[in-house]
C-alpha cells in the first residue's frame, strides 16, 4: 500500500471577510465648539491581558481605569461563560472605574530641566488577590501602582447627639449617649445654639466621662490606588517605552540611547542591557524609538531605531547586548532617496503578535509586518496615508512629520490597525489574499468618511510575497471631498486581546468600536 496516496492536500483557506465596524461608546465627548484643555489630552491607552480592564493616561499625569460590564451582567467572566457554552452576543461595554494622579510636574535642579507630568506609557501587570497592578511612566520616572477595593473607615463613638451637628459637620455618635442635645462633651455649646439651649440642664455632677472618637471599619468599600514603588534616576533621556516580561518578575524601560532591565520588587537598582551611546556624541547616527519583550520567551526582546531597523536580542548571549541576534530592515532604493527619507523611515512603535511569530512596526507612512524567522524584509507593507507624500515639505515645516503614531494587532493576528490625521484610523487584513483596508473616523459615525480604495496587486520579491496596499491617493482631500486636518491626529489606539474591539483616543475623548 502506497502511503502517499492517502495524503490529502488542503485547499488554501479563503481570507476572512472585511469587518463591519460599529460605534460602541465614547468617554469624554466634547460639545460643539468646546475647547480642549492640554492636560486632558489622552497620551496612552492599554487593555489588560483579559480585556476586562482598560487604562488611559493623559498629559496631566492622570491614569483613568475602566472596567467591562457586559460580562458581569451574565454573572461571570467571559472565559467561564465560554466554558458553559453560553453565547455572548453583546459587544464589549465599559464603565468608568476610578482615576488617580500618577505623576506631578517636577524640576531637575541639577540640569535646569522641567519634567512634564504627561503619561508616556501604561502597562498592566499580573493581578493578585483581586487587586490590579500597573506600571506608568512619564519622561523620567516609572511608578508601580496597586489598585484595590478597601473597606472605608469611619469615625464613630463620639458622645454627641446623632441627630444634630456640633458646628463642624455631622458626626456619628454612640447609640447609648446620655449627653443632652447639642452639647459638646465638655458641657459647652456652640454659639449658634446658645438661644435654643438656654433651658437645657446638665446632670448633677456634670458629665461623668469624655468618650473619645473611635475609628471603625464599615461595610462600604471604595477603590484605593497606592504607589508601591518608584523607579527613578535611571534615564538621562526621555523614556519612550516600558514593557513587561512574560516571567512576571521583570520589565524593561527604554530611552533614546539605553534600555534598562528592572525587577518589579527592586526600585533602587536596574541593569543596563542595551547602550547605543557612542564615545563621541557627534558620531551618533540613530536612537532607540521603541522596545518590547517577546510575549512568551522571557529572554527575547526587540527594539526599533530611528533608521527604520528592528533588532531582536537574546539576553542569554551577554550581560550587555551590544550585538543583536537578528536585524530586520528593508533595503533602501537609492533612486527614491530624498531629504525626508530618513525622517519618515524612523519607526515610532513596534508590537509583537500574540504568538510572538510576527512583529508589527509603524513608521510615518507605512505599517510593516515582519516574520521573526525571516530577516530579509517585511512580509507585508501597508500604506497608511500615501496622499501625504507630496506634502512632506509642509509637514516638516509644521513638525507634523515627527508625530509618533502607535500600531496594534488583533488577538487572532488576522488584522492590524493604526491612526492617521483628521482623527482617522485604518484597519488592514494581513492574511494572504486579503483585500481588507478600512478607513474609519473617531466619531459616533465611524464610516462617515469611509474611503473605498481597492488594494494594489501584490508584488513578488524572490519566493516571498510582499503585500502592498495603498490608501486614498488624493493629495489633500478624501473620497468625500473633505479636507484633511493635520492638527487632529489619532496617535494612540489599542485592540482588545480576545475580541474585535478597538479603543482609540481623539484628543481628550476615548472612542470604542466593535465588529
Amino acid at each position: 500500500m502506497n502511503g502517499c496516496s492517502d495524503e490529502v492536500v488542503a485547499a488554501p483557506a479563503d481570507p476572512p471577510q472585511p469587518l463591519d465596524w460599529k460605534f460602541s461608546q465614547v468617554f469624554g465627548e466634547r460639545a460643539a465648539g468646546e475647547e480642549v484643555q492640554e492636560v486632558d489630552i489622552i497620551s496612552a491607552i492599554e487593555f489588560d491581558k483579559t480585556g476586562d480592564h482598560l487604562a488611559t493616561g493623559d498629559r496631566g499625569g492622570r491614569v483613568v481605569l475602566f472596567e467591562r460590564t457586559d460580562t458581569k451582567d451574565h454573572g461571570g467572566s467571559r472565559r467561564n461563560l465560554e466554558r458553559m457554552d453560553y453565547q455572548v452576543g453583546r459587544h464589549p461595554e465599559f464603565r468608568y472605574k476610578t482615576e488617580f494622579q500618577s505623576h506631578e510636574p517636577e524640576f531637575d535642579y541639577l540640569k535646569s530641566l522641567e519634567i512634564e507630568e504627561k503619561i508616556n506609557k501604561i502597562r498592566w501587570c499580573q493581578t493578585a488577590n483581586a487587586a490590579l497592578f500597573l506600571l506608568s511612566t512619564n519622561d523620567k520616572t516609572i511608578k508601580f501602582w496597586k489598585v484595590q477595593e478597601k473597606k472605608i473607615k469611619k469615625v464613630s463613638e463620639m458622645n454627641l447627639d446623632p441627630t444634630k451637628g456640633a458646628g463642624n459637620g455631622n458626626l456619628a455618635s454612640s447609640s447609648n449617649s446620655t449627653i443632652p442635645r447639642h452639647c459638646l462633651a465638655n458641657g459647652g455649646c456652640p454659639e449658634k445654639f446658645y438661644n435654643s439651649l438656654s433651658n437645657v440642664s446638665f446632670p448633677p455632677g456634670g458629665i461623668p466621662s469624655l468618650r473619645l472618637p473611635v475609628v471603625v471599619t464599615s461595610q462600604e468599600t471604595g477603590l484605593v490606588a497606592r504607589c508601591r514603588r518608584v523607579y527613578a534616576h535611571a534615564h538621562d533621556y526621555h523614556i519612550n517605552s516600558i514593557s513587561n516580561n512574560s516571567d512576571g518578575e521583570t520589565f524593561i524601560s527604554a530611552d533614546d540611547l539605553r534600555i534598562n532591565l528592572w525587577n518589579l520588587e527592586i526600585s533602587n537598582q536596574s541593569f543596563n542591557i542595551v547602550d547605543v551611546k557612542p564615545a563621541n556624541m557627534e558620531d551618533l547616527t540613530e536612537v532607540i524609538t521603541s522596545a518590547e519583550f517577546h510575549p512568551t520567551h522571557c529572554n527575547m526582546l526587540a527594539y526599533s531605531s530611528s533608521k527604520g531597523s528592528i533588532r531582536l536580542i537574546d539576553l542569554r548571549q551577554s550581560a550587555l547586548c551590544d550585538s543583536h541576534a537578528k536585524l530586520f530592515e528593508e533595503p533602501e532604493v537609492p533612486s527614491t532617496r530624498s531629504f525626508f527619507t530618513e525622517i519618515i523611515a524612523s519607526i515610532s512603535d513596534i508590537k509583537f503578535a500574540k504568538d510572538g511569530r510576527h512583529i508589527l512596526s509603524r513608521d510615518y507612512m507605512t505599517l510593516k509586518l515582519w516574520d521573526v524567522n525571516m530577516d530579509s524584509g517585511p512580509v507585508a507593507t501597508f500604506q497608511v496615508h500615501e496622499y501625504l507624500r507630496p506634502k512632506l515639505c509642509d509637514l516638516y515645516e509644521n513638525d507634523s512629520i515627527f508625530d509618533k503614531f502607535e500600531c496594534c494587532l488583533s488577538g487572532d493576528g488576522l488584522r492590524v490597525a493604526t491612526g492617521s490625521y483628521s482623527n482617522l484610523f485604518r484597519v488592514f487584513g494581513c492574511t494572504s489574499g486579503s483585500n481588507e483596508a478600512t478607513t474609519l473616523e473617531a466619531s459616533k459615525n465611524p464610516m462617515r468618511r469611509q474611503v473605498q480604495t481597492p488594494s494594489r496587486p501584490s508584488r513578488s520579491l524572490g519566493s516571498i510575497t510582499r503585500v502592498v496596499r495603498r490608501g486614498a491617493e488624493s493629495p489633500s482631500v478624501d473620497a468625500n471631498g473633505n479636507s484633511f486636518d493635520f492638527t487632529t491626529k489619532l496617535l494612540h489606539l489599542a485592540w482588545h486581546p480576545t475580541e474585535n474591539s478597538i479603543a482609540c483616543a481623539a484628543a481628550n475623548s476615548l472612542y470604542m468600536y466593535y465588529a
